[in-house]
């Protein structure tokens, strides 16, 4: 397939798959698009195993890391916080309400001995000084991209980037947005629309990729944001973009570490099933409706807080209902969720990554032939 991204990447298919999962960046890669992990809840010690793993597993294939290093954060003018900072900074109210609700949905408490901080690091998750080793650690193996999810990438991690013959994107939800991506320096930028899982802004994707398209040119951007079938492939490449950035649709292949009695509610949801919430990390990001989101979102409870002080807050309690969900009607089961784009209405088989890439691909060569008919008739 001829795409400014394949030629960039040396890649069949213009698909990059983003996934917390290496299994998933893997079978991706192996199949022909390229895949993207998820690197921002990775500690130092597991990214240094899951990309080893990755490189043994793909050969010379290529593949990419993924980060947040969000354009603003509280304490940033102060050199950054710690996590003792941001967790004295936490209302006493938030943390009232959080312990209330996990006691009416009947969620224990954690074992002592499983009962640590975020991601295991001492540093404020989503901040420059976490981001840091995970840069060192990436740009020690062999990636072909880097990509910050929020915000401009820093100076540092592009000038790095690109010592080191690595290219980097940056997620874009305004046509501003990209503009000033391309204007730092970077190589690629991610068209994500509203109907996309995680962090989105506001513009849905059939408005958001042209005006992006035409904002960069020549930049390659890539279409993200309700895409996960070949059909829409096609859509976003007759749109201007020379590639897609799928992530929501590898969340119920047979290869991804969903939460089980999340990846049946994903299963079996539609699209009207999920909600922009900034009820787990401060900011708006699309995920399931659950109880968990239903109860922030009442006008009688605290107002989520900004990042990094949400997902503080609420890191735990996640590690609890994740634990505590055993079915979708226990207390814990009701509450959890996770994060996923208004594709989950189509995403109710579990299959490989791999086949999922190629059917993606078959449906993508069909649309284009029905148009190319068309117009011949």
């Amino acid at each position: 397939m001829r795409s400014a991204v394949c030629e960039m990447f040396d890649i069949e298919f213009p698909i990059l798959a983003f996934s917390h999962c290496r299994d998933v960046v893997a079978a991706v890669s192996r199949a022909g698009g390229l895949g993207v992990l998820g690197a921002v809840a990775h500690s130092p010690e597991q990214l240094e195993i899951d990309l080893a793993w990755i490189e043994a597993e793909i050969g010379d294939r290529p593949y990419g890391v993924d980060l947040i290093i969000p354009a603003k954060y509280a304490g940033q003018d102060d050199g950054g916080i710690s996590m003792d900072d941001i967790t004295a900074m936490i209302p006493d109210e938030h943390r009232e309400f959080l312990a209330e609700l996990l006691d009416r949905y009947d969620v224990p408490e954690m074992p002592d001995d499983e009962s640590g901080r975020w991601g295991g690091t001492q540093e404020a998750p989503f901040s420059a000084n976490a981001a840091e080793p995970q840069i060192e650690i990436s740009l020690a193996h062999r990636p072909a991209l880097i990509a910050n999810a929020l915000g401009p990438p820093p100076a540092y991690l592009i000038e790095a980037a690109h010592e080191a013959g690595v290219k980097v994107a940056a997620l874009a939800g305004k046509a501003v947005h990209a503009e000033r991506h391309v204007q730092a320096g970077v190589d690629l930028i991610v068209a994500q629309g509203y109907e996309a899982g995680g962090h989105t802004g506001e513009i849905g994707s059939m408005v958001l990729i042209p005006e992006i398209v035409d904002a960069v040119a020549p930049v390659p951007v890539l279409g993200a944001g309700g895409i996960g079938r070949g059909r829409q492939m096609a859509a976003s490449m007759a749109l201007g973009a020379e590639g897609v950035w799928c992530g929501s649709v590898w969340l119920t292949t047979e290869e991804a570490e969903t939460h089980p009695v999340v990846k049946e509610k994903m299963l079996t949801a539609t699209s009207a099933d999920t909600i922009r919430s900034r009820s787990l990390t401060g900011k708006p990001a699309r995920q399931l409706k659950s109880a968990w989101t239903d109860e922030w979102q009442r006008e009688d409870t605290p107002d989520p807080l900004g990042m990094p002080l949400q997902p503080i807050l609420t890191a735990a309690a996640q590690r609890r209902i994740d634990r505590a969900a055993k079915d979708t009607e226990s207390g814990a089961g009701k509450l959890a969720n996770y994060f996923v784009g208004q594709v989950v209405g189509t995403m109710n088989n579990v299959k490989p990554a791999g086949q999922v890439v190629l059917e993606m691909v078959e449906e993508f060569i069909d649309a284009t032939e029905d148009l190319g008919q068309r117009l011949a008739d």
